[in-house]
């Protein structure tokens, strides 16, 4: 650890011996639990330890720009870093640069703000909630009063359905080579530029891997034939995002979009005639997470590459009248049948590592305003509404001002909105929305489906839904879903991959129906029952065999989020079920064992240094 340091501050003083550096940053440095942070970035699971780490690299960064230094005086600065210290691999540090630094350096430019409003705008609450009011905003509804909410009835059994498809986060790798190395300490592994496997069990498996390794072709084109065979009652597709892999240090505006073409006619050759709503993923841009406003109009920076050819792709299955609202923000709306309607949202916009929104993060592109005006047509003229986008509203990395004002609208319109679909976790999980004045009345439920991707420790899944369908008293609510996944373990070891329903939710989880006070009271039997909430970690994970044990932490972080559809607001929304979760707990550890277990963590941590160290400029370039 010392070392390290010392390389570091070498570094930082080398590039500029006659200035200190400001005293919060030197603090950082000494207190960084380096094995913390990783885990924290790595799942998105932040606290204060990432906070400091966030204030570093914001800090200095900063005071680099003040004292005059170049975007290339900077970047070299980030790249010397990131090689000196081994955080990476040279051709890694290389492209991380070239892709991540000058846009953040552009950006840090342009604002007034500091580390502390920086970090907390895009931390949330771990970082503390910093007054800024420079992204403190509220969309503004009509006046409108709410209609009077009613008890929302089960839909009726027996009743016709819609057989509804979602796929999300296939990752799709086309340079994946089945026996490349696996274990290669870069942020995707199994190409062949990832060099030759050390050992037999280093080589990347014919039909994926379980460590960092993105979805070979023949592992989709079998997962899409196996759909079309197995369900050639399809009705519509729900395709939430995220197509290229996460080789983010490599990746171009051309190669980004010659993937979402090959995967559009795959998906159009594979289910024709199938209506396919598509909404977009943070790994579609170049850079990745660089979700630029409308406002950004330089040809250099501006996102038009990707939406106008979202545009020309996504038409063969939307109607010419969303063209403008895609080409504007990659967002749509769309009757799908009398008194049934579709909007999908771009979710980039309440993306906390899209950096441009730092710059202004008030409803970039009017989306939110807009949805506000799609969902009060849609009330006055009794239809129901599903929406679908990519990251989840309430996950940590949605912006905490996003997802507030989201969350209003959601109260809003709960009589409209009848279920939500998100992607982008790559687990197999939901959240509950709630009436902010009354946090016991669950108002509405968005399902986050499975990754195709096993990336990482995952089997490959995919959704399929039960809707409500047509007949005079439908709800257009989900009346059941089922997980079907691929083991990958077994289909590497007998070469050969086998598609099964993992579970059907009403049926597993006992389930009268699948409202939001249904799911509300699913939520309480896990807070309470071991045997519920086991089986929902087996589901959350697609049954992997690498999933590991939960301890009382896990559990509270999995139940909270299952009841978080609001962002950053975890005390509000979580305090009362994560003491009924303590008050379960085992009896504490003898000091005997807690400071046996101490002293194996710290070695652990110094151990693996090397593998930690990289995460640090995540904070800095948005990487990931």
């Amino acid at each position: 650890m010392s070392s390290l340091k010392r390389n570091y501050s070498r570094l930082l003083w080398d590039s500029d011996k006659s200035t200190n550096l400001p005293l919060f940053v030197d603090k950082a440095l000494k207190l960084l639990n380096l094995k913390q942070v990783y885990y924290e970035v790595e799942h998105s699971v932040m606290s204060r330890v990432s906070c400091t780490a966030c204030k570093a690299g914001a800090g200095l960064l900063q005071h680099y720009i003040k004292l005059g230094k170049s975007k290339e005086e900077i970047n070299k600065m980030i790249y010397q870093f990131c090689v000196s210290l081994n955080i990476q691999s040279a051709r890694v540090c290389e492209g991380i640069t070239r892709l991540f630094g000058s846009e953040v350096v552009y950006v840090l430019k342009r604002i007034t703000i500091g580390p502390n409003e920086i970090c907390s705008f895009v931390i949330g609450d771990a970082c503390g909630d910093v007054y800024n009011p420079y992204h403190e905003w509220e969309v503004a509804f009509p006046p409108v009063p709410k209609p009077v909410v009613r008890t929302l009835e089960s839909p009726m059994e027996k009743a016709p359905t819609f057989k509804v498809l979602q796929i999300s986060d296939t990752h799709f790798d086309p340079y994946y080579a089945e026996g490349a190395n696996a274990e290669c300490n870069e942020p995707l592994c199994c190409r062949a530029s990832s060099g030759p496997a050390m050992t037999p069990g280093d080589g990347a498996g014919r039909w994926g891997d379980y460590r960092k390794c993105d979805t070979p072709k023949r592992t989709i084109d079998h997962m899409l034939k196996h759909i079309a065979d197995t369900h050639p009652d399809i009705d519509y597709i729900l395709w939430t995002g995220d197509l290229p892999p996460h080789d983010v240090w490599n990746q171009t505006k051309e190669e980004n979009l010659k993937v979402l073409q090959e995967t559009v006619v795959q998906m159009s050759d594979m289910f024709p005639g199938v209506p396919i709503f598509p909404a977009l993923g943070n790994h579609e841009s170049s850079p990745v997470n660089s979700f630029p406003p409308p406002y950004i109009s330089s040809s250099e920076s501006n996102i038009a590459w990707l939406y106008n050819e979202l545009d020309a792709q996504w038409r063969r299955w939307l109607p010419a009248g969303v063209s403008h609202t895609v080409r504007r923000g990659a967002f749509y709306s769309v009757l799908v049948r009398p008194g049934f309607r579709i909007i999908s949202l771009n979710m980039n916009y309440c993306n906390n590592k899209n950096w441009w929104l730092l710059l202004n993060s008030t409803d970039p592109a009017t989306e939110l305003q807009w949805l506000i005006y799609e969902l009060q047509s849609a009330e006055f003229s009794g239809e129901k509404v599903h929406i679908i986008g990519h990251i989840p509203p309430g996950h940590s990395d949605c912006l905490k001002v996003w997802s507030r004002n989201y969350y209003a609208i959601i109260n809003r319109y709960e009589s409209t909105i009848t279920a939500q679909f998100f992607g982008h976790t790559h687990f197999d999980e939901f959240e509950v929305f709630y009436d902010p004045n009354d946090l016991g009345r669950a108002t509405s439920i968005a399902y986050v489906g499975p990754s195709v991707s096993p990336y990482y420790d995952l089997n490959l899944g995919y959704r399929i839904y039960y809707v409500d369908g047509d007949h005079d008293a439908t709800t257009r609510l989900v009346v059941d879903h089922e997980t079907w996944i691929m083991n990958l373990k077994d289909a590497n070891l007998f070469g050969y991959p086998i598609w099964y329903k993992l579970y059907s939710a009403r049926s597993a989880y006992q389930m009268q129906s699948l409202r939001p006070q249904d799911w509300d009271k699913f939520i309480d039997d896990m807070t309470s029952k071991e045997d519920v909430f086991n089986m929902y970690f087996k589901h959350y994970w697609k049954n992997s065999p690498r999933r590991g044990s939960c301890d009382g932490e896990c559990r509270k972080r999995l139940v909270c989020d299952a009841r978080s559809g609001r962002s950053h607001d975890r005390r509000a929304l979580c305090g009362h079920i994560e003491a009924r979760i303590d008050s379960t707990a085992p009896a504490p550890q003898t000091w005997r064992a807690w400071l046996y277990n101490g002293l194996s963590v710290s070695l652990s941590m110094l151990m693996q240094l090397p593998q930690v160290a990289y995460q640090i400029p995540k904070f800095i370039m948005g990487f990931g």
